[in-house]
């Protein structure tokens, strides 16, 4: 069996792994043996170029230092200040300085420099996330031929918001220099799908276009999850009970309304905030029988934007409470650190609602977790937003836009007075769902499409640099060619036709009337 390479911004610490990602990957990796490679966590002035190894946990872990003038410009510059707030659509938020696309890439390049030297003909790697998104091109071009998927975790932009973004062609190439690319959800793939469709317009209206071509790279959606039958153990061990023992004595039988997330302006916190204040506003009786609990630990908390998200959430939490509290009851509670896994599966389990309500999501765990922690006797209500790739997939939750906090306060106000036999119903439904997108059924799909995409080297008669295809030869859709390897795969003459472009995936029938 071929080996499986992970590739991913960080690699994992030498405390256990907790997150549902980790602990899959980790199975994954220790089944198909090979090692995870990523960034150290160090820094260093004149850092190795070679990639140190160790054992972390039984699992092998390869990985290098950064300068931190280079890790500046990677991470917190063109990842975190350009690509994440411009792939959840909030260029209001982008901070473009042209100088950090230069380290972004060379960060790639230094982890591709690394990474060759230790793989094989045969191994199958998996690179994931918006950090690395060249990394795939820039192994290309070290003339790797081996099958190699991307999966972005986060979601694809709108094209509006794709074209705000510098290099976004470059990006673009890169991601065809993929033989498979993984998306959250439908929405994401589609988006990839409209953008291709206005650059065909814009070729049409008389513009010149980048030309890109998918036609070699299967574009598909796997959800991901979490291990909800785990999650359901979890949340009746000793110290989930104990957390929520905890708080159930000082709830004091009032209903618990719990938001979990990390301090993220994506996550719509103040929004969430706001329309809590409109069910307190909106329904008196319902003062003093019910608590709010959000759990927000900080993140990424030298970036200015999520200094500002901070400042505006205790001055939104501060407003609720100095409006709405009374000498022996406050109606939020506000706190501003992590939990275990336990912990957090105890308060999930108490809750009577759980508000996941991101402005924009790429998938978002937390209404796994907190759906998987229910007590089937007496589940609680999960208020979903709509912008989530969850809401793809859990159709039994309160979805909501959280911009409209009347309607998220009415969904919260609902599921607080929801008889117990639609809760049972309602959850059952989303069990089913969590059930069936596991974080395990997520790894094991994409490798199975990824190994499906093309022959291994070795396996065909192509040669290193691989055939280009014949442009005028109909593509047979049921046995697409293979697609080129080491520099061809960058030198390919591009085009947008529907019948080049991603044709593992159908397009939606507005798409087949534009393209041609």
């Amino acid at each position: 069996m071929s080996r499986l390479i992970v590739v991913s911004n960080r690699t994992p610490g030498k405390a256990p792994a907790a997150g549902g990602l980790a602990v899959a990957l980790k199975k994954t990796l220790t089944s198909r043996q090979g090692f995870w490679f990523g960034w150290s966590g160090g820094f260093s002035e004149h850092p190795a170029k070679q990639a140190a190894f160790e054992t972390i946990d039984g699992l092998d872990v390869a990985h290098i230092d950064l300068t931190r003038s280079d890790h500046a410009a990677y991470y917190a510059g063109f990842s975190n200040s350009i690509l994440w707030p411009a792939f959840h659509l909030r260029l209001d938020l982008t901070d473009i300085q042209s100088h950090w696309y230069e380290g972004y890439r060379r960060v790639n390049a230094l982890f591709a420099d690394a990474l060759v030297p230790h793989l094989r003909p045969d191994d199958v790697i998996w690179v994931h996330d918006y950090h690395l998104i060249p990394l795939g091109a820039e192994l290309r071009r070290r003339n790797i031929h081996n099958r190699i998927g991307f999966y972005l975790h986060i979601p694809f932009p709108t094209p509006d918001a794709l074209n705000a973004i510098p290099h976004h062609e470059e990006l673009l190439s890169d991601l065809a220099c993929y033989d498979l690319v993984g998306f959250q959800a439908q929405r994401d793939v589609a988006a990839v799908n409209e953008y291709m469709a206005h650059q065909e317009m814009y070729r049409r209206g008389g513009g010149e276009a980048t030309d890109i071509d998918f036609s070699r790279t299967a574009l598909e959606v796997f959800p991901i999850g979490s291990d909800p039958e785990a999650f359901a153990r979890l949340a009746v061990n000793p110290t989930a009970s104990k957390m929520a023992n905890r708080v159930r004595r000082g709830l004091d039988g009032r209903a618990l309304v719990l938001g979990v997330d990390r301090l993220d302006y994506s996550k719509g916190l103040p929004q969430r905030v706001a329309a809590f204040e409109k069910v307190l506003e909106n329904n008196p009786a319902l003062r003093r029988h019910v608590h709010m609990i959000q759990v927000a630990p900080p993140s990424r908390d030298t970036i200015k934007e999520y200094q500002q998200i901070s400042d505006e959430l205790d001055t939104a939490v501060g407003r609720v409470i100095g409006r709405f509290s009374e000498p022996d009851w406050v109606p939020l509670t506000y706190v501003k650190r992590a939990y275990s896994q336990a912990s957090l599966a105890g308060l999930y389990r108490l809750a009577r609602i759980g508000l996941v309500t991101p402005l924009r999501d790429g998938m978002n765990l937390v209404a796994h977790e907190y759906i998987a922690a229910q007590d089937p006797e007496d589940p609680g209500v999960l208020v979903l937003s709509r912008f989530a790739g969850a809401a793809e997939i859990f159709h039994d939750a309160l979805q909501v836009n959280p911009f409209d906090t009347d309607e998220t306060a009415e969904a919260i106000r609902t599921g607080l007075v929801m008889p117990l036999e639609e809760r049972k119903e309602r959850w059952q439904s989303l069990m089913r769902a969590a059930r069936l997108y596991t974080v395990d059924a997520w790894a094991d799909s994409f490798l199975q499409a990824l190994n499906a995409v093309r022959p291994a080297p070795g396996d065909d008669d192509t040669d290193g640099g691989g055939d280009l295809v014949d442009p005028d030869e109909p593509l047979d859709e049921d046995n697409p060619p293979p697609p080129p390897r080491g520099a061809a795969a960058l030198e390919n003459t591009a085009t947008t036709a529907t019948t080049r472009f991603a044709p593992r995936f159908a397009l939606p029938p507005w798409l087949r009337i534009i393209l041609p």
